[in-house]
Formats: structure tokens, sequence, C-alpha cells
């Protein structure tokens, strides 16, 4: 990525950070995806700490990622193992962080699979 595209998406991360907070009852899921991976945490912003975190290197999914054919479906894979991961922490309800990036692709496909796994944002 050059230097002035990294500065938009940090200055879009920024704007968006002001207005989602994430609590201990309704955490904050921060997506981040890199060149062949996507990473997701749950984040309870009050008091700074990670609930959880997930990515499509985790040892859970490894069969399923490995079955993907894109990086799109490893993304989808990711989103259902973060819903499990939550209910198992009675979290039902989140606020979603696409962290400056365009809510469509792999970030969307996150969200889908948190949708689909049983999270309500």
């Amino acid at each position: 990525m050059s230097v002035k595209k990294l500065n938009r998406r940090e200055k879009k991360k920024i704007r968006i950070s002001k207005k989602i907070r994430g609590t201990a009852d309704i955490p904050r899921i921060a997506v981040f995806r890199s060149l062949n991976n996507v990473y997701a945490q749950l984040i309870d912003d009050f008091a700074q700490k990670t609930i959880l975190s997930v990515s499509s290197l985790s040892k859970e999914i490894e069969d399923d990622v490995g079955k993907a054919k894109t990086k799109t479906e490893k993304s989808k894979v990711v989103g259902e193992l973060l819903a499990k991961k939550a209910a198992e922490h009675n979290i039902t309800n989140v606020v979603f962080d696409r962290s400056g990036y365009s809510y469509h692709g792999r970030v969307k496909a996150v969200a889908e699979g948190a949708r689909k796994g049983g999270l309500k944002f």
C-alpha cells in the first residue's frame, strides 16, 4: 500500500473510533486484514482489554481455512469462529469497527460470518 493510501485509512479509522466504543457488555469487533490473512478481536474499550481474538491462522479452523478457495471465504470462517467464541463468553451484542476499510469483500465477509454465528450488531 502506498503511504498516501495508508494515511487516508488511518484518518478514517480515527474518525470512526471517535464514534464507536466497546464495553464489557457490548464489545467492539476490530477487523484487520493483511495481504494473506484476516484478524478479528473483541475489545472492551473502557477497560482497555482484548476479550478474545481470532485469525485465519487459528488452529481451531485450520482445516476449514485450508478448504476455502478464496480469502473472502477464509474471512467468513473467521467471523463464524469469532461468533462461536463470543457465545462461550456470553456475548451476543457487539459493535462493528471496520478499521477504516471499505465495508465490502473480506471485511463484509467477517461481519456476515459473525452474524451467521449469532452475533447481533
